[in-house]
């Protein structure tokens, strides 16, 4: 798993690379919430994420709730069909901005 920054003008962008699961979701968490940190906006693009286990959604959950209470924003984009039905299959489309 690889996370990269971009700044754009009114929002930060998460490039997020592999898969998240036990073994990166704790490394993902930490660059999340570090983003958010630096941003009222984060953009998570999920263009090259194949895979989100429990571990992982625990982990944007918490980034979630972070942006919830500080009344920011976090939004995800470009996330296939694989992910997006572990999202729904979950609950976690209802919970999580989806674009």
């Amino acid at each position: 798993m690889k996370v990269t920054f971009e700044q754009r003008e009114e929002e930060l962008v998460l490039h997020t690379e592999g898969r998240i699961d036990t073994y990166t979701a704790e490394d993902f968490e930490k660059e999340l919430l570090a983003g958010i940190e630096r941003a009222d906006c984060v953009r998570l693009d999920f263009e090259n994420v194949q895979y989100v286990s429990s571990a992982g959604l625990r982990a944007l959950l918490n980034g979630q709730k972070k942006v919830n209470n500080e009344d920011k924003e976090m939004i995800l984009c470009n996330v296939n069909s694989t992910v997006e039905e572990v999202f729904e299959s979950t609950g976690f489309i209802d919970i999580l901005m989806v674009e």
